[in-house]
């Protein structure tokens, strides 16, 4: 098996296995092949290193991404202040943690999600 000279030229090793003898007359052992996989590996590291981004474009995307968690956590803050405006029964709190054998922050935020509901606030949290 001979590779073309083509393929040599763009940074494989050229073997030349059908006249690979050494004096004894056997033949010689075969290539690793992480050794060849090493070549490729550099052809692709080359590839990718040729490709910059801008700083322009990291800037960018980076504000992008900002904005996006500072809304997100704009709109939890006011999710959370609306939950904190409903009010909800202490007897209706113990019911659900005796019930779901769950922790009282557990019990009280699933009430105040379903607005005091407690038959909607058990289904949500059986589910």
């Amino acid at each position: 098996m001979h590779i073309d000279a083509n393929m040599a030229a763009e940074g494989d090793v050229d073997l030349d296995l059908e006249a690979d003898e050494n004096c004894t007359g056997k033949p010689t052992e075969k290539p690793r092949k992480h050794d060849s996989g090493a070549a490729d590996l550099e052809r692709v590291t080359d590839y990718a290193e040729e490709k910059e981004i801008s700083s322009s474009d990291l800037e960018t995307a980076m504000s992008v991404i900002g904005d996006r968690r500072s809304r997100e956590q704009k709109a939890k803050q006011e999710r959370e202040k609306e939950l904190a405006k409903v009010t909800i029964k202490k007897e209706d709190v113990e019911l659900i943690m005796g019930e779901m054998e769950i922790p009282r922050g557990v019990a009280e935020r699933s009430l105040r999600e379903h607005m005091g509901n407690v038959v909607e606030a058990l289904i949500a949290l059986t589910n």
